[in-house]
């Protein structure tokens, strides 16, 4: 059995590590040094071509991102609403006042204005994709709301049991982005239809940090992230969104405001985060990261004085310390460079 024992270096890396613990060496020149009992490190690591990755540990709370509410268009009674988690998809409704139920389209352009024959724009054609994607058909989808498309909404408007006029009102449907999942009831059935009846969130669940300012230079949008789960599992993700408002959060007296950007994580995996709907969650932002760097154990540096650093590289049965410089520290590695450093050199590191 040798007397020193070999340690293999990792690639990659979760958590950032200081250089702390360096031993401190006398730099006696370059030659190698017989070894002995006496000068024979307790074991050694193999300089390692690999890649390092720093993180920034973050908080933030899984959930499914900013509520949007969702005001009453036409005067009534709210006759319906939706459970709170309830997903509703293209064509469902919204909610229903005096019975008659307010359809949810998707688009991007919200329902500001009377759709009707002779009206022309982009908010025509965005009709006319959600009555085809309904099964609506016998017009063109185009930019021209026609006889023919005034035709294609009566026949929705009779399946849906409300007055068969040919035009759509902007009181008449909710428009949004996609499918949306119900936050929270502003108001009940029986209530008359003033103000916002509910909030809404998209369906696919999303990690928002509230960041410090100071740290904001870690992140921009695609930055790869871990999300570590409440059940001590971890999930990739990437940075989806980072705001440009700051909010300064209200403070204790005698405490120090704290003045944060909101990042929005996204996980591709949903299945992976279990049936979660929220949970305080720890974040690893990847803040810097280099590929096929040389790199040895924080362990095995030495300090050569001034400020200087170095290693003790084996030779066989000799050693002797070599200058390097240091780069990026992480997970307990360190990035060296110097005269000799190569892949597979073996240098001394506590056991």
């Amino acid at each position: 059995m040798s007397r020193r024992s070999r340690i293999a270096l990792g690639a990659g890396a979760l958590v950032v590590l200081g250089a702390g613990g360096v031993a401190a060496v006398g730099f006696g020149g370059a030659d190698p040094t017989p070894a002995n009992a006496a000068n024979l490190p307790p074991a050694t690591a193999e300089v390692a071509a690999t890649t390092l990755t720093r993180t920034e540990r973050v908080t933030g709370t899984l959930g499914h991102g900013a509520a949007t509410p969702v005001p009453v268009g036409a005067p009534g009674t709210i006759t319906w609403l939706p459970a709170p988690g309830a997903v509703i998809g293209r064509g469902q409704a919204v909610y229903e006042v005096d019975d008659r139920p307010v359809p949810l389209l998707f688009g991007a352009t919200p329902a500001y204005r009377s759709l009707s024959s002779g009206v022309t724009g982009q908010d025509v054609r965005q009709l006319e994709e959600n009555l085809q994607v309904l099964g609506y058909g016998g017009f063109t989808v185009d930019d021209s709301y026609t006889s023919a498309t005034a035709t294609a909404v009566r026949a929705w408007q009779k399946a849906l049991g409300v007055p068969e006029t040919g035009a759509v009102q902007p009181t008449d449907v909710v428009v949004t982005g996609g499918d949306v999942r119900v936050a929270e009831l502003k108001a009940q059935p029986g209530s008359r239809a003033t103000g916002p009846v509910l909030t809404y969130t998209g369906t696919t669940r999303v990690v928002v940090v509230p960041l410090d300012v100071g740290k904001q230079h870690l992140v921009a949008e695609g930055v790869a992230a871990t999300v570590a789960l409440p059940d001590g599992k971890s999930v990739e993700g990437k940075v989806e969104s980072v705001g440009t408002a700051a909010t300064t959060s209200p403070t204790q007296q005698g405490a120090t405001a704290t003045t944060t950007v909101e990042v929005v994580v996204s996980v591709a995996d949903q299945a992976a985060l279990g049936r979660l709907a929220s949970a305080p969650v720890d974040v690893m932002l990847v803040s810097e990261r280099k590929e096929n760097v040389l790199a040895v154990p924080v362990g095995a540096l030495v300090s050569l004085g001034e400020g200087e650093y170095g290693v003790q590289v084996v030779e066989g049965d000799a050693t002797r310390y070599v200058p390097v410089e240091t780069g990026l520290f992480a997970a307990g590695q360190v990035e060296v460079a110097g005269e000799g450093i190569a892949e597979g050199v073996e240098v001394g590191v506590p056991r």
